[in-house]
């Protein structure tokens, strides 16, 4: 994430060539998060068969997998074109960053939820 958005903010001839390489292992990554998470032996299943009451929080996060799929695509067809202005490719990366900063947040607080929440059960 941080090497795209460095390539994001640099300027040169060859800046969209840079996004694009930097954009690759993000998509990857998250391809192998929502893998993770939402597969048949997942995190996501887990989670819900241990604390139900983190349903919610799963639901929400799941949806989040799809509008951040959908933003890697928009940055990628941005990048592509080389009609699209710089500052609209800079604009839907810093929107791609910030979507996937909130979600890594909001994994982070449920995980913590999920293991650390104290909800006075045994001793």
């Amino acid at each position: 994430m941080h090497a795209l958005g460095r390539a994001v903010a640099a300027t040169g001839p060859c800046w969209r060539d840079e996004v694009l390489l930097r954009l690759r292992p993000v998509g990857q990554g998250f391809a192998e998060h929502i893998r993770v998470t939402e597969g048949p032996a997942g995190l996501y299943r887990e989670l819900l068969t241990q604390s139900p009451r983190l349903h919610r929080g799963v639901r929400l996060l799941t949806r989040e997998h799809a509008a951040i799929v959908a933003a890697i695509l928009a940055v990628q067809r941005s990048a592509e074109h080389p009609e699209t202005h710089p500052d609209e490719l800079r604009h839907w990366a810093g929107h791609l960053l910030r979507r996937l900063a909130r979600h890594r947040r909001r994994g982070a607080n449920l995980l913590w939820e999920a293991y650390q929440t104290d909800l006075g059960g045994e001793t």
